[in-house]
């Protein structure tokens, strides 16, 4: 992932997102810890005292801050005028596969990442770091809904997302042709549901209302 030049004098922010993207190849070797983080100081020429206090919080917190480099790197390679000219399944299966070719070189550490995110201790802040994620995606395709479907919109997909990682972390097949296949099947499978709520929508602002044929019932009109 690319990264843009530190100031001289960096924040803690702007250290937090030169290391972030270097995390997971090091976890791979050091596990999530803080030994990952001295290593990808060192890779982007920062202080590691300064590395370790602008990712501090333990494993799920560096975890956290790399899977956020994954989504601002999508972001950086789909920008809204090339997403623009792609039907919505495009635009999704597009930003999914272009997190797993981001995250593609780093699989051993991502497949650690994984496991701990699954402890039941971690199970809410992995909750909320998917849906941030799903939450992404579904902006930069355009989606501006902002009653239920909203929020059914980015559970569904944070589940592709998670089922779909489960598959390539262990994909040897060429160009992760499986991983490719699944996805485009557990997003064929979101556009039909995506569908079928619409049309039931269609058909709910089509029906006789029951507590208007109820009322009528009880007080009928003079």
């Amino acid at each position: 992932m690319a990264a843009a030049p530190l100031p001289a004098d960096p924040t803690l922010d702007e250290i937090r997102e030169a290391v972030a993207p270097h995390l997971a190849a090091h976890a791979a070797f050091d596990g999530w810890t803080d030994l990952a983080v001295e290593s990808a100081a060192m890779e982007v020429g920062v202080d590691a005292d300064l590395a370790k206090l602008a990712l501090k919080g333990g494993a799920m917190a560096l975890i956290d801050a790399w899977i956020g480099s994954i989504d601002a790197e999508m972001a950086r390679r789909l920008p809204p005028e090339k997403l623009a000219s792609m039907k919505i399944r495009e635009r999704i299966t597009a930003l999914v596969a272009t997190r797993l070719e981001i995250a593609a070189p780093d699989r051993e550490g991502q497949r650690r990442a994984i496991a701990i995110m699954a402890m039941p201790q971690n199970v809410a802040a992995s909750a909320r770091i998917g849906w941030r994620s799903a939450d992404r995606m579904w902006r930069l395709a355009g989606d501006t809904a902002t009653d239920f479907n909203h929020y059914t919109k980015r559970v569904t997909l944070s589940a592709v997302y998670a089922s779909t990682l489960a598959v390539f972390v262990n994909d040897d097949s060429d160009d992760f042709a499986e991983s490719r296949a699944f996805l485009d099947r557990r997003i064929e499978n979101v556009m039909q549901f995506e569908k079928a709520k619409a049309q039931a929508k269609k058909r709910s602002e089509h029906m006789p209302s029951l507590s208007r044929f109820i009322g009528r019932l009880r007080y009928p009109p003079r």
